[in-house]
């Protein structure tokens, strides 16, 4: 059903998000306790895959969630990306890219190595 892109990813998720797993509806269940989740429905590629988590980890990483589980969503993310994005960061990049509101950014950001510059342009 995934190509082997999307199974290192699966497989790299699960060490950083112990209690994953995949439902029948095919979303990802990164934090059952908090509801932390994405579809796997339209996710081709690793690139696809981080985008994801980008856009739907973001916010309760950084709010939402208690301060507890904030500290530990956002090390696992930082973990599974190989940031070091702190809460200041986790804010912009939910405001910028969460929900997936803009892929292509989303993309991009990605792409750079995750160089929060470019969400930062046009801030005063």
């Amino acid at each position: 059903m995934y190509n082997d892109d999307i199974l290192i990813c699966l497989q790299r998720v699960g060490v950083v998000f112990p209690n994953a797993f995949i439902n029948t509806k095919n979303e990802l269940i990164l934090e059952p306790k908090n509801n932390v989740y994405f579809s796997l429905g339209d996710v081709e590629t690793s690139l696809d895959f981080n985008c994801k988590m980008i856009a739907w980890v973001s916010r309760p990483a950084c709010k939402g969630t208690s301060p507890y589980w904030q500290k530990k969503i956002t090390y696992a993310l930082n973990e599974f990306l190989g940031t070091k994005f702190s809460n200041q960061d986790l804010m912009l990049i939910y405001t910028k890219l969460g929900n997936d509101i803009k892929r292509s950014l989303c993309e991009k950001f990605v792409s750079s190595g995750y160089d929060l510059s470019m969400l930062r342009e046009g801030e005063a």
